[in-house]
């Protein structure tokens, strides 16, 4: 059995993640990112990472786009979180969306919008690709349908 799908960020990346974390944290969205916070699976202690949230047809998603990552495991046992810009806090609840054709539109539209930024952790899945080659990338781009409370 083949491990699931990761990439992991260079040092740059990191340090890029650290910033644009940092500035959602303190109330500077840059593009409609935002802090996400989920209790770490081991540790309990919440885990932070800029994320970029998506609405496609009226609902809220959450895309990995480097895969299996650590926040989507953690999101796994957790089953929500909180995201953060500045002093708002939305805290959600998370369901991982199955592999199929919604989830391929959810992607499409999420690469439609981030697609200039998250285009490397794709494997040369655009926005553009066929609804094939979208169903065949869902596998390692784990998706989460977020409720928000309140």
């Amino acid at each position: 059995m083949s491990q699931p799908y990761y990439l992991q960020g260079s040092a740059f990346n990191v340090r890029m993640n650290g910033i644009v974390g940092r500035l959602a944290r303190h109330g500077i969205s840059l593009f409609g990112s935002a802090e996400l916070s989920v209790r770490g699976r081991k540790s309990g202690q919440m885990q932070r990472v800029p994320v970029n949230p998506h609405t496609h047809e009226g609902g809220q998603y959450l895309v990995s786009a480097r895969g299996h990552s650590q926040w989507v495991r953690n999101m796994r046992v957790a089953g929500g979180g909180e995201l953060r810009v500045g002093r708002r806090t939305r805290v959600f609840t998370a369901v991982e969306i199955a592999d199929d054709e919604q989830k391929a539109l959810i992607i499409r539209t999420y690469l439609e919008r981030w697609g200039w930024e998250v285009k490397d952790y794709f494997q040369g899945i655009t926005a553009k690709s066929s609804d094939a080659e979208l169903l065949a990338a869902c596998p390692d781009h784990p998706v989460f349908r977020i409720t928000v409370e309140g």
